[in-house]
């Protein structure tokens, strides 16, 4: 039993780690709790499902298409609401919200409350520890870990990532250093964005596409960037695999007792919390916030 464990915390993990890191991005730069975030990844599955079903697009060009569109609607959402109120916590999670349930709304009047399925991108199965994996779920877990490689260089290693964490860091001291803050607010909403956008892109042959598939990926990205520490990207990745660890432990060790997976992850939040109530690598216990 611990092979497919093992297996599909790495799956569950991969897709966690891409939503919760673009959740964080976004709040540790702009200090928005963004609860549309899980929304925009099941407007790009959805997007998917229309370009490669509908429209008989190619899977690469849909996907290039659907990852552009839902950045772009983001910084379209940031610009035009968010950024108005960034300094109202209480508005911003209202906005955001209300955003999240006129997607979901928008959804159920386009494609009804049907569930929707696509094909995988990848047929077959490859044997890993004696368990039949899906090639499309190796695909899920080989693209995030790409992504996710890929936003961690450009946070260390570019001009840009510099100017995010000096953002991060002090908004005021960055603004007199010359750094246009709500540029790089807009950037960042755009790039937090788009992880949630790949997460969807490659998720849709996976999930069953309803249009209120986005809330309850919503509960365990809050867990984990709660469970990680609020602004820390280290500590979502952290918290992405261990919350899929509990998920699968609760699944496949409590089979009659499967639907308690959230409580669990409550559980584990908390427990953790009492003990640092920064979290895992909360900013409280470090001097950088991303």
């Amino acid at each position: 039993m611990i092979a497919p464990i093992v297996v599909f915390t790495l799956v569950n993990g991969a897709v966690y780690a891409l939503l919760a890191s673009g959740m964080t991005l976004i709040f540790g730069a702009a200090r928005l709790v963004n609860l549309v975030h899980t929304a925009f990844a099941m407007l790009a599955a959805y997007g998917m499902f229309f370009l490669v079903r509908e429209s008989g697009l190619g899977i690469a060009e849909s996907g290039l298409i659907t990852l552009i569109a839902i950045v772009l609607l983001s910084l379209l959402v940031y610009q035009g609401l968010l950024n108005r109120v960034r300094q109202h916590p209480q508005a911003i999670l209202l906005i955001t919200l209300a955003l999240g349930m006129v997607f979901q709304e928008v959804m159920l009047l386009r494609f009804t409350g049907t569930p929707k399925h696509m094909l995988p991108f990848v047929e077959g199965f490859t044997t890993i520890l004696g368990v039949n994996v899906r090639n499309q779920y190796l695909l899920v877990v080989g693209g995030a870990v790409a992504v996710i490689i890929m936003i961690m260089l450009i946070l260390r290693k570019t001009k840009l990532g510099i100017t995010i964490r000096a953002v991060a860091d002090d908004p005021e001291t960055a603004n007199l250093m010359g750094i246009s803050v709500p540029r790089t607010l807009l950037i960042t909403m755009g790039l937090g964005t788009a992880l949630a956008a790949v997460a969807g892109i490659l998720m849709s042959p996976v999930w069953t596409l309803t249009p209120f598939m986005w809330l309850s990926p919503l509960t365990m990205i809050l867990v984990i960037v709660v469970l990680g520490g609020l602004g820390s990207i280290k500590g979502s990745l952290a918290g992405a695999f261990i919350i899929a660890l509990v998920e699968n432990l609760v699944v496949f060790l409590l089979p009659r007792y499967a639907f308690l997976n959230t409580t669990f992850a409550l559980a584990i939040m908390a427990i953790v919390l009492v003990v640092r109530p920064g979290g895992l690598f909360g900013i409280m216990f470090e001097e950088e916030k991303l």
